[in-house]
């Protein structure tokens, strides 16, 4: 599976009270994806397409447990996010939700500029970026199809389909 989307290019420490903030967190899950990471870039969720990619340094994800912090970036259109290092919360919640996040401790953000088109390929662990690339880490396949489904109750709900349909 390949996705290929524009890059968003985000520093160290992105942390989720600045993806889903707690301001706004009595709002409908739409209405709270419309500040998503506006703390750092306030174009943010006015100006995300559909498959698009966050690539990102240290930590993201770090801090609370929410959800919501996973759940704006799905709402948002964002396809995968590709950090040197995460928040093992937050990447849980992404596997869980079905957002592909990709550790890539060797990723050099300065290669990087906002918008470029990039490709991952993730059964690989690797990502393409101009005349760059970077090994990551290779997710299982359980874990690539849990993704593909939609996230854990999805996947589990195709499984037990699956076993009432034989």
């Amino acid at each position: 599976m390949k996705l290929v989307g524009r890059a968003w290019v985000f520093g160290d420490g992105i942390d989720t009270d600045v993806l889903a903030p707690g301001r706004y967190m009595s709002l409908s899950p739409r209405e709270l994806a419309d500040h998503c990471l506006e703390a750092v870039r306030a174009d943010f969720a006015s100006n995300v397409e559909t498959g698009d990619v966050i690539l990102a340094g240290e930590n993201f994800g770090i801090g609370s447990s929410r959800e919501q912090a996973v759940e704006s970036l799905k709402i948002l259109g964002i396809s995968a996010v590709v950090a040197k290092s995460f928040g093992g919360i937050f990447q849980r919640n992404a596997f869980n939700l079905g957002l592909m996040c990709l550790s890539c401790p060797t990723l050099d953000l300065s290669n990087l500029r906002e918008f470029d088109l990039v490709e991952l390929h993730m059964k690989a662990g690797v990502l393409h970026a101009g005349k760059h690339s970077w090994d990551c880490e290779k997710l299982p396949e359980f874990l690539r199809n849990m993704i593909a489904d939609g996230g854990l109750i999805a996947h589990l709900n195709k499984q037990s389909n699956a076993k009432e349909d034989k």
